[in-house]
């Protein structure tokens, strides 16, 4: 963590982030000072706004040196023994590799034709990537710098620029965002949709304090299940958000036993002076959960365990990001938390405005950790492997600019070392084609057009997981997904 004990170098962090590092110092024991954590909700608003370059860059560079760093807690050896074992389970069970084994039974079926797909999004992205790093630089270079632009300098100058072209800067929208009205908006959203209600809980069991629980029930009033949510950072608590459930849906003896789902975040404290104002990610990635959610709340499976391919696991989740930012449904949720203000049409116009705005390392960053992913589960022999120099190949195999670091580091890459996307890092952007297909039915139709609504839970979120991902959908769609919508949404543009 960075202790700060100095004002003077807080310069440029805004009110809210200075009151939200003050809470951190005070929880850990350092009142009168600002604690800024590697924790995504402290760290981005940090290099975000902070105009100290040498604490962004420690601040950044400990960050990306999780897992690495020569002691008790250096992950390296344990990266490898865990790619190791896993190709001596391939090989026992008949598979060229672990990839080929855990990708038969997605939609993808071999690591070509992930790599394939992968290579096919990478060089458009590369491009603009190339072309978002030369505009920060140009930047740096107009107000006399004289620095070339490094990882812990990108969030900051895009900050800078999208002020200068858009005037619009993340402290402008996170007053809209509180989370109970963000929470609220999703309420709404699933009734206009699915005709849900949400009716909460307090005598529930609970693991925390800070825990919320939510009976869900039809429009009729019959119970769905219920839902446990965890929103923000403590000491105990590993980061990331997800959603899971302490119970599947199953049949027993002919009736279906409801699920308790769960959806578990780390998203921004209250402070004493404002309760909880989300950043516009935060808010997408609580739509985002939220889908996870509804799929396990409406599962009608059988068993209680059944498998989902994985490269269309994040279609349920995926589509409900994309109502985020619909001018039409920001005004029932993103009201100010003062004045309960609807966000206006220009804030809006804005957002819809710079909706491509950084893309390019957007994309980047999650292809590149993508293909790192790929890279390491179709390695043979890890005996001879150094860890940064093997990732280090890969990366400038690609052509990876330095300016840019992988989503994640193969030392802190939970996903595919502890949370079940080995070799399918990729299926966020490959279920990335299917959700924004299909999102194209409610944008023909009406975005919340209940027909169609009740069309995508009956034919895909109900059975989620029971058949094959492809005829769920066909049944939905009528037709297969295309990748053109993806394509429009990314602003990439493919060459056949």
């Amino acid at each position: 963590k960075l202790v700060i004990d100095d004002p003077a170098d807080l310069a440029g962090l805004p009110p809210s982030v200075t009151a939200m590092s003050a809470e951190t110092a005070k929880r850990s024991g350092l009142e009168g000072k600002w604690v800024f954590t590697i924790q995504v909700p402290s760290m981005i608003p940090f290099l975000q706004f902070s105009e100290k370059r040498e604490l962004r860059e420690k601040l950044h560079r400990a960050y990306t040196m999780k897992g690495d760093n020569g002691n008790a807690n250096d992950n390296k050896e344990t990266a490898k023994k865990i790619i190791a074992l896993r190709q001596e389970r391939a090989k026992l069970l008949g598979y060229d590799t672990h990839a080929h084994f855990v990708l038969e039974n997605n939609m993808a079926k071999n690591p070509d034709t992930v790599n394939a797909f992968l290579a096919k999004l990478w060089s458009p992205t590369l491009a603009k990537l190339k072309a978002e790093a030369a505009e920060l630089q140009a930047m740096i270079d107009r107000e006399g710098g004289g620095f070339k632009l490094a990882h812990w300098d990108w969030w900051y100058y895009t900050e800078k620029l999208r002020q200068e072209k858009y005037a619009l800067d993340d402290s402008a929208l996170r007053p809209y965002f509180m989370l109970d009205n963000v929470r609220h908006g999703i309420f709404t959203l699933c009734g206009k949709l699915y005709g849900l209600k949400f009716v909460e809980l307090k005598d529930m069991p609970v693991y925390h304090p800070e825990v919320q629980v939510f009976e869900v029930r039809e429009e009729d009033g019959s119970h769905v299940g219920v839902l446990y949510m965890d929103f923000h950072p403590r000491d105990s608590k590993r980061g990331g958000a997800w959603s899971g459930g302490f119970r599947r849906s199953y049949y027993e003896e002919g009736k279906r036993v409801p699920p308790i789902a769960t959806i578990v975040c780390n998203f921004t404290r209250p402070t004493a002076d404002a309760p909880s104002l989300l950043s516009a990610d935060e808010v997408s990635t609580y739509f985002h959960e939220f889908g996870h959610a509804l799929a396990t709340l409406f599962s009608q499976s059988r068993y209680r365990s059944r498998t989902v391919a994985r490269d269309s696991v994040e279609l349920p989740s995926q589509i409900m990001e994309h109502w985020v930012f619909e001018p039409e449904f920001l005004a029932e949720y993103a009201k100010h938390y003062k004045t309960g203000e609807v966000i206006p049409a220009e804030l809006v116009d804005k957002i819809e405005k710079s909706s491509l705005f950084n893309q390019g390392f957007i994309t980047g960053e999650y292809l590149a950790a993508s293909i790192l992913d790929m890279a390491w589960h179709k390695l043979l022999d890890t005996a001879e492997v150094d860890v940064n120099a093997f990732e280090k190949k890969v990366l400038d195999g690609i052509g990876l600019i330095p300016e840019v670091v992988s989503r994640y580091r193969s030392t802190y890459f939970n996903h595919i070392f502890s949370g079940g996307y080995a070799a399918g890092y990729y299926a966020y952007i490959w279920s990335e084609v299917l959700d924004s297909d299909a999102y194209e039915a409610f944008k023909e139709k009406g975005l919340f057009d209940q027909a169609t609504a009740l069309s995508f839970r009956k034919n895909v979120l109900e059975p989620f997981g029971t058949e094959d991902i492809e005829v769920q959908y066909r049944r939905f769609r009528g037709a297969d997904p295309k990748i053109e919508p993806l394509l429009r949404n990314r602003g990439l543009e493919v060459k056949n």
